[in-house]
């Protein structure tokens, strides 16, 4: 979808602007960041026409606090902005990176994302916003809404409801400021990568996994990389087949001998001082371990999948990632992201019913799990070359498809595509889709011109919700 215009503000008082002359004419606005979202569609609008806000000149860091360990921070600051302000005054703070260091530390934050310390939820571990409604009103979140509070960005609570999770994948205001805690240095760090043999290990990874994440043995987020993902970032597929569809078990089994790497290879990382690391790692070693064929790894010499893993759980953002974009080559991707408890048969069935129907799309598996705390996230990325108008189709039809059957299973989407925003919204569909019903009846309330970035998540204004 293309817009219309673009306005770049640099400050509250221009959003206030804007905002008034888009209400008098009543011009749809779609808000981005830093417009770095491209697993998710990137900074495009819902529809063509719409006018581009452009918060990436509201780049400022306000405030690092070291003492209680938090930044107050604006919509155009990148992860790497954050992490270079940082090591300038000598913090001694972490930051907790997305994969891309290009991506926004609030952008990231409001669309439920993760990362990889123990700091990965980034949504609880925001604390405060300051937020322009569509009427141009400047309201703060928590202790915020108090004149000359010092606390901030210290504690989330306050006399009467939240409102800050009303702000995060919405569009009933443009958040301006936003406070994100940021983990203090430890006295250790020990990285870690075991590899699995079989497939089938999934489901006794993610059992084994459960009682050391809810116990904060393993405290950061725990991740099991398919081999693809974990191949794709030191090769391609056209170096070991040429040929259509998914790629064959012996081909397979060659990436995963070429280049040391299990069907499934997981990381994860301890912190805190050194005998309570070597502790931990005994519990965490015993459970891991039980499992036949497993192989743990502390270093791997020239390895860009192990360097980038084990710099993002000790918060340095970089752009390693994107190179498995090469594996397809064409730069084409899209993130299908249902969300589940930490189940190993959970996992495993998951892993079956979407890899199953990637072949049956001609797209090899190429995907990650990764445990919150008692939350599971699957991500699968659908790459595809943008040139070929049969993958990208192909690829659209998949995801479709996959929106629907994982809801029918009972997993939902946690964050997505633009353009299956309305298809996903479809999916909560509970008590004749009342949640939705909630939303819509906000956004009149809220922005009854309907200029915010209408369609956002499937929520639409009044005036479109017929056409959407």
């Amino acid at each position: 979808m293309l817009p219309s215009a673009a306005v770049a503000p640099d400050g509250v008082e221009q959003i206030q602007k804007i905002l008034a002359v888009v209400n008098a004419y009543k011009i749809p606005v779609w808000t981005i960041g830093t417009g770095r979202n491209f697993a998710y569609g990137g900074p495009a609008p819902r529809k063509s026409g719409y006018v581009m806000l452009d918060l990436r000149r509201m780049n400022r860091v306000i405030e690092v606090n070291e003492k209680y360990g938090y930044a107050l921070v604006e919509p155009g600051v990148s992860y790497m902005q954050l992490y270079r302000h940082l090591r300038q005054i000598g913090s001694k703070l972490w930051i907790d990176p997305a994969a891309p260091a290009w991506g926004g530390v609030m952008g990231n934050a409001l669309e439920h994302g993760a990362g990889y310390t123990p700091y990965g939820d980034h949504f609880v571990m925001q604390c405060g916003m300051e937020v322009v409604l569509a009427d141009g009103e400047i309201v703060r979140t928590g202790q915020g809404a108090l004149a000359g509070s010092k606390h901030w960005q210290v504690t989330k609570h306050v006399a009467g409801p939240h409102f800050d999770g009303m702000f995060t994948q919405s569009n009933f205001g443009v958040v301006t400021k936003m406070g994100i805690w940021l983990m203090p240095e430890p006295p250790g760090y020990k990285p870690f990568m075991i590899t699995y043999q079989k497939e089938e290990d999934l489901e006794a990874i993610f059992e084994v996994t459960r009682a050391l994440k809810v116990n904060q043995i393993i405290p950061n987020a725990a991740v099991a990389v398919d081999l693809l993902w974990e191949a794709s970032a030191k090769t391609t597929r056209r170096h070991y087949y040429d040929g259509k569809g998914p790629l064959p078990p012996s081909i397979r089994a060659k990436i995963a001998a070429d280049h040391d790497l299990g069907m499934w290879n997981y990381y994860g990382a301890l912190y805190g001082p050194p005998p309570v690391i070597e502790n931990n790692w005994k519990v965490v070693e015993d459970a891991l371990m039980s499992i036949p064929g497993a192989k743990v790894h502390f270093d791997r010499k020239n390895d860009p999948a192990w360097d980038y893993r084990v710099r993002l759980m000790r918060g340095e953002p970089n752009m390693t990632e994107f190179s498995i974009m090469n594996w397809i080559g064409g730069g084409g991707h899209i993130n299908f992201s249902p969300i589940s408890a930490p189940s190993g048969s959970e996992a495993l069935a998951q892993y079956k019913l979407i890899k199953q129907r990637c072949n049956d799309h001609g797209f090899d598996y190429i995907g990650e799990f990764l445990v919150g705390w008692r939350d599971m996230h699957h991500i699968l990325m659908i790459m595809y070359d943008r040139a070929d108008e049969t993958m990208r189709k192909s690829a659209y039809d998949l995801f479709g498809l996959l929106v629907d059957e994982a809801a029918e299973a009972g997993f939902g989407e946690y964050r997505t595509h633009l353009a299956f925003m309305d298809q996903i919204a479809r999916t909560y569909k509970h008590n004749d889709g009342a949640l939705w019903d909630l939303h819509h009846r906000l956004k009149d309330v809220l922005d009854p011109n309907g200029i915010l970035s209408p369609g956002k998540q499937g929520i639409w204004p009044k005036a479109m919700r017929t056409t959407a």
